[in-house]
């Protein structure tokens, strides 16, 4: 699934194009060459290709019989109009070819053609409706997996457990909007947890343990102590869920796994962290100088698979510099293939990219930084779900993650504004900014009139009502 675009408001006499205009009603490709300063323009081909007939039949003989081309436009409406405007055509073509051929060539038939326009014009208009009743349901079924995945990947509030935090999900079924990567934040009395990882597999089945899985984490990262108790929880639900879909017949769930990585921030210990690896891809350090390398750590047994050894991960911790950023992803990521069928190098590309650029050393530049990459590499073709999740917990000098999200990409973040205007009006017309796989919606503009003592405590009410 390709990121939807932010839709922008335009304030004063700042007049959307025709692109903004479908971009805002969920529009893309080559359909939103249909609009123009937010109107449908897609009655002007079958429009014209009756008069094109027209003028054509008028200027030559009677051998050419160029009035035969209006049976098109019936068919052309259908499938770019409504259903009025396809029958208003319809009847267009069916009137100016009666006028034609009654004043220009009275001398010929008008019965073939007039009988194949009736035929098309009803085919057409009962073709239309057909439809548009198919791209409502596609609507609805767009809304549900929305909601879905809503609930499955919800989107982070600013500065969530203390962590500044960047998330990008991008499923290979770009109709399903959601697969079997997971990911999520959560807040504890003993530090902040956070998990990515990957059900093996595909369909609404990996849905499904992908959600179990995210809701053992959110209950036990809160109430166990320790991380290896909340590894042990993840390896008892998943055998759990498997057990739940044998009895339910589904056979091709006896082996399923899951790989995942789990990273834990202990309070009052800024330059450590903890970590267990369940078969996973070792996150990426990024250093605030710009060196990169993975987060060294043993590997454990993938989710799932304490049958072949009745083993726990280990529990690792890891000194890491202050204000270090974890890159953390699926495969998605690394075996993406290019036309020669080289994988992405990852590694690579962000160790140059951090090293040149200190703003790739921050969750939200790394993210950009790799999903752009992945879609070049890969010409846009993902053979997998495609997860790139990066967190950082600031230094000990720095202001809170809440706070600098809030002054960085509030309100009043320095949105460049369209040529011509103002830089508040390009503040006003970014409402919308994505801090994970859907937009959150924030106020436009916070009154003058809040100190900012007052915009911290809002701050932190609307970050723990999203916790909560």
């Amino acid at each position: 699934m390709q990121p939807t675009p932010d839709t922008f408001d335009s304030p004063g006499p700042v007049r959307a194009t025709g692109a903004e205009k479908a971009a805002s009603l969920g529009v893309s490709g080559p359909a939103a060459f249909l609009y123009w300063r937010g109107h449908s323009t897609g009655w002007v081909l079958p429009t014209l290709i009756v008069i094109a007939a027209a003028v054509v039949e008028v200027a030559t003989d009677d051998r050419f019989r160029a009035v035969s081309w209006m049976v098109l436009a019936p068919g052309v409406a259908a499938a770019l109009c409504s259903v009025r405007g396809t029958a208003f055509l319809a009847l267009f073509a069916l009137a100016v070819y009666v006028l034609v051929t009654a004043v220009v060539r009275p001398t010929v038939s008008p019965w073939p053609v007039l009988v194949l326009l009736v035929i098309g014009g009803a085919l057409a208009v009962f073709a239309c409706v057909v439809r548009i009743s198919h791209a409502e349901r596609l609507s609805r079924m767009s809304v549900v997996a929305d909601t879905t995945r809503r609930a499955v990947l919800r989107p982070f509030p600013p500065g969530l457990g203390g962590l500044e935090q960047a998330a990008l999900y991008l499923p290979a079924n770009s109709e399903a909007r959601v697969g079997g990567d997971f990911y999520d934040i959560q807040p504890s009395p003993w530090g902040t947890r956070v998990v990515v990882g990957d059900v093996q597999g595909k369909g609404l089945e990996v849905v499904e343990t992908a959600a179990a899985l995210l809701g053992t984490f959110r209950e036990a990262g809160y109430h166990e102590r320790s991380l290896a108790a909340v590894a042990s929880r993840l390896e008892i639900r998943l055998k759990r869920q498997v057990a739940y879909r044998l009895d339910l017949g589904a056979e091709q769930d006896r082996d399923r796994f899951a790989t995942a990585v789990m990273i834990g921030y202990p309070a009052g210990e800024p330059g450590v962290v903890e970590m267990v690896n369940f078969g996973h891809e070792p996150p990426l350090l990024i250093g605030p100088d710009g060196t990169t390398g993975a987060l060294p750590g043993a590997h454990g047994l993938p989710l799932g698979m304490s049958d072949i050894a009745d083993l726990p991960p280990p529990v690792l911790r890891v000194p890491i510099p202050a204000g270090a950023t974890l890159l953390l992803t699926t495969d998605g990521v690394t075996e993406a293939r290019n036309a020669a069928g080289d994988f992405y190098p990852l590694r690579e590309e962000v160790a140059r990219a951090a090293a040149r650029d200190p703003a790739l050393r921050r969750p939200e530049g790394v993210v950009r930084f790799v999903r752009e990459g992945v879609l070049l590499h890969s010409g846009g073709h993902l053979e997998d779900d495609t997860t790139i999740f990066s967190v950082r917990r600031p230094g000990p000098d720095e202001p809170p993650a809440w706070e600098r999200s809030a002054r960085e990409a509030g309100p009043y973040s320095g949105v460049p504004p369209r040529e011509g205007g103002s830089p508040r009006e390009g503040r006003r017309r970014h409402s919308r900014f994505r801090l994970g796989p859907v937009p959150l919606r924030l106020p436009r503009r916070v009154p003058r009139s809040r100190s900012l003592p007052r915009l911290r405590a809002w701050r932190r009410s609307r970050a723990t009502g999203a916790q909560g």
